[in-house]
């Protein structure tokens, strides 16, 4: 079974769909993940902040932010090889990733006018 490991910067929260200003990239990767991940394949996200351990024990990921820093993040392995650096694999990648057929759903939108975010706007999460 092939292993895919996104290794993230540091979010405010594990999944980074919080506060006032959610990126609608983060909240399509975490449905795309939880999507993937119901269907056994073997994913995972690391978030600087909250995970920095798994960082440190991996050599190519400590490599690779010798080179290129946080600001590089995020990196995505899959099978301990580099697969996509600086931004997140869209629903197709993971499934190529994965050697899966793309399920095509719809998206949910949490990205809302008011800029409320999951956690109701005013707070942290």
């Amino acid at each position: 079974m092939v292993s895919i490991r996104v290794f993230e910067p540091a979010l405010c929260c594990n999944t980074g769909v919080c506060g006032e200003d959610v990126d609608q990239a983060l909240v399509d990767f975490s449905a795309d993940l939880e999507f993937f991940a119901s269907q056994g394949v073997d994913i995972a996200r690391h978030n600087l902040a909250n995970d920095p351990t798994s960082f440190v024990e991996n050599p190519a990921v400590m490599n690779f932010l010798t080179v290129a820093g946080s600001e590089g993040l995020p990196l995505v392995l899959v099978d301990g090889v580099t697969v996509l650096t600086g931004s997140y694999p869209s629903r197709d990648m993971l499934a190529r990733y994965a050697g899966q057929a793309a399920t095509l759903r719809p998206r949910i939108n949490l990205v809302t006018a008011g800029g409320g975010g999951c956690c109701g706007g005013g707070g942290s999460c």
